[in-house]
């Protein structure tokens, strides 16, 4: 049987975040394998690039558009492209439609797959209404805040978790990076759901590339610098360790977003490193000694599994998918709140040969998380999702 001819509407692809580093390994797999793959994305210029059975449609965004970070926004005027995305996927001979989140290119994706009559699946990749919480939190922190709780509370469940799902019962199957995201759609939406994990390069991502001449205990953070994320308890972290009598420490934070300038005035153990990309990003990771991951909202956590392959202990908490990465343990620590997470920190930090012994078996787990046999679990999927029954019309599945 051939593989399905799939158009893939996703919310990133040149940016830095885990939604665009999944598509560019999916793109990636798609080449390797030679599968008909139309990648549908945001790019600097419109155009359509073709290469074998992998066709590549990159548009432009307007100006007009909400900002959602420092690289990426919501393009109002997106639905323009409508009538020459449609002329492409009928070109292209599209056979099923796989969009992401909630975005301006996946909404279109919803519509034209609806248009077309063309089977429609749908992968979790973003707690879209959990950063609607926090950040509305932080804009409200004049606030009481009792009431900033309750009403970003309100907001983060009753609204946007609310359209958010009613986003996905459009689709005829759903994806998602873990299990406790795959229950919640089934439940909520209906669908079937299944498990869409991430892989990580453990050629890239690995202990060799250490180069750090100095003895000094390095803490580390990789990831967007916002609310959502958790970074300001990295300030909590440094006090645990002077608490602890460790006052020989550095706390490497590589990323950028709007929390930088708050951490660089308070947290002075922290040494900014911006975006790193390529080898300098795996230096980055192979030089720590401690990952620390405060993060209460990600869905999985690409830069966990980029730590665990670099033979790096990684703290994380029980909110989202990082907990499904860490053995307890074994390969980090898995904090059931803030006091447990920092006292894992300096566990870790005490102790030198706890903390080989657990980058060592971190190494082991993450040689066996292949990207390619992901892929090969979405395509499982599509060919359920090719088989299943028709979704309902669009504006029943709207307005129901």
């Amino acid at each position: 049987m051939n593989p399905p001819r799939v158009a893939f509407f996703t919310d990133s692809f040149h940016e830095v975040n885990g939604v665009a580093h999944t598509s560019r390994n999916f793109d990636a797999f798609a080449r390797k394998r030679g599968l008909p793959f139309l990648n549908v994305h945001a790019g600097r210029a419109t155009r359509l690039e073709c290469d074998g059975p992998v066709w590549t449609l990159e548009l432009k965004r307007s100006g007009v558009g909400i900002p959602l970070e420092h690289d990426m926004s919501f393009d109002l005027l997106f639905a323009r492209y409508r009538g020459l995305i449609t002329w492409h996927l009928k070109k292209f001979g599209a056979e099923l439609v796989h969009v992401t989140g909630p975005s301006d290119i996946g909404m279109l994706g919803v519509i034209l797959a609806h248009q077309l009559r063309l089977p429609l699946i749908a992968s979790w990749h973003t707690n879209v209404h959990e950063f609607g919480g926090r950040r509305l939190m932080k804009l409200m922190a004049k606030f009481p805040r009792k009431l900033a709780r309750g009403v970003a509370g309100f907001v983060e469940r009753d609204i946007i978790l609310a359209l958010t799902l009613r986003y996905y019962q459009l689709a005829r199957v759903l994806l998602a990076p873990n299990l406790e995201l795959v229950e919640m759609l089934r439940a909520r939406t209906g669908k079937p759901s299944f498990l869409m994990q991430r892989g990580v390069d453990a050629v890239w991502f690995a202990p060799e590339k250490r180069d750090r001449a100095d003895d000094i205990l390095t803490i580390g953070f990789v990831g967007r610098l916002s609310p959502e994320k958790n970074v300001r308890f990295l300030r909590e972290v440094g006090h645990a360790l002077d608490r602890a009598g460790i006052t020989k420490f550095r706390i490497s934070i590589v990323g950028e977003g709007g929390e930088r300038p708050w951490l660089k005035q308070n947290v002075p153990q922290a040494e900014l490193e911006g975006m790193l990309f390529g080898e300098n990003l795996a230096r980055a990771y192979a030089n720590l000694d401690i990952f620390a991951f405060p993060s209460h909202t990600d869905t999985f956590g690409n830069v966990v599994m980029e730590a665990l392959a670099s033979g790096v202990p990684v703290v994380v908490t029980t909110g989202g998918g990082p907990k499904y990465l860490v053995n307890s343990g074994e390969t980090g620590f898995v904090a059931e709140n803030d006091s447990a997470f920092l006292d894992a920190v300096v566990k870790l930090a005490k102790d030198r040969e706890l903390r080989e012994n657990l980058g060592n078996r971190a190494r082991q787990y993450a040689l066996c998380r292949h990207w390619s046999r992901i892929f090969e679990q979405v395509y499982d999927a599509y060919g359920y999702c090719l088989r299943a029954r028709r979704p309902i019309p669009l504006r029943r599945a709207l307005f129901a």
